[in-house]
């Protein structure tokens, strides 16, 4: 199986592990356009590598970020010299170099700065305040960009600079029903919103109404859709399976977070797979890795 290429932009909950899953129950007929209204991190799109795609998000400093590879004002040269810079003032002068650059982003917006910032951040989370300021603490290590860590960016960042040269990717800051509503038939919409009734921290926060509201567009797009959320843990359920998305074939797997700054919180939980068109996962890694091959000979 294809090794997944991870991204430059951490985020909690990240699809990386689950990008195998995501990409087999992918039909086979599908040739239109991939779209995504919560693109996050990208980790979905930039594995199944579509000839063309449409990434939006509400949070405008991940649309700028990518915005900025694609259009060339971010290189994995320039993030070379960036991180490799940023880092020896942050070995220097530590925490207090990291709030430094955290209030010019507040102020100035840089996209660079926000890659400082979210891999140098505690766990990896991207959080902002009501006022819009991104307000995570420093992760505590005052030698977080050395060599190898900055190489391990750069090489990151490279790979998405790439994808882009060659495929037809488009970013764009704005709302989830302003993105289903206006895909076609022939598009695939892969949804990953935060999950209901667990602790998440998003841009523009989520609630039942925003879940109501997805179920409903996404019913009505006329599009096939692909919809990551969680099923249950040891300790509750997911209701609105039984509920809300309870018209739709649901797949299921365990899988691992980790998340949350104490091992406790860390725990197994069943993820679930929502879909409007009947799809089948083969567990057995001979088949799985035949589905692979085969859609990606119809992408490239």
């Amino acid at each position: 199986m294809n090794k997944i290429a991870v991204p430059p932009i951490k985020c909690q909950g990240i699809k990386t592990k689950l990008v195998p899953w995501i990409k087999a129950i992918i039909p086979d007929d599908f040739t239109g356009k991939w779209i995504e209204p919560f693109a996050g991190s990208g980790v979905v799109a930039y594995n199944i590598r579509p000839k063309k795609a449409l990434l939006c998000d509400t949070n405008p400093h991940l649309i700028k970020f990518y915005n900025s590879i694609k259009d060339g004002r971010i290189t994995s040269d320039l993030v070379r010299s960036f991180l490799e810079a940023e880092g020896a003032k942050l070995r220097k002068e530590g925490q207090d170099y990291y709030y430094e650059v955290r209030e010019r982003f507040n102020t100035d917006k840089e996209p660079l700065d926000f890659l400082f910032l979210n891999r140098s951040c505690f766990n990896g989370m991207i959080r902002f305040n009501k006022k819009g300021g991104f307000n995570v603490p420093f992760c505590r290590k005052p030698r977080r960009f050395e060599k190898a860590y900055v190489t391990k960016i750069v090489n990151q960042v490279a790979h998405v600079q790439t994808l882009l040269q060659y495929h037809d990717f488009e970013f764009r800051c704005q709302d989830f029903e302003l993105t289903v509503t206006n895909a076609s038939g022939e598009d695939m919409i892969y949804c990953d919103p935060p999950y209901i009734g667990r602790h998440v921290d998003y841009y523009n926060g989520w609630d039942e109404t925003h879940e109501i509201r997805l179920s409903e567009v996404l019913d009505k797009s006329g599009s096939r859709f692909i919809l990551s959320t969680w099923h249950s843990n040891d300790y509750r359920e997911n209701k609105y399976l039984k509920t809300i998305w309870r018209k739709f074939n649901i797949l299921t797997r365990e899988h691992f977070y980790h998340i949350g700054g104490f091992e406790k919180n860390r725990n197994p939980m069943l993820e679930a797979l929502v879909t409007n068109f009947k799809a089948v996962y083969m567990e057995e890694p001979e088949k799985t890795a035949e589905q692979l091959t085969l859609f990606e000979k119809r992408q490239n």
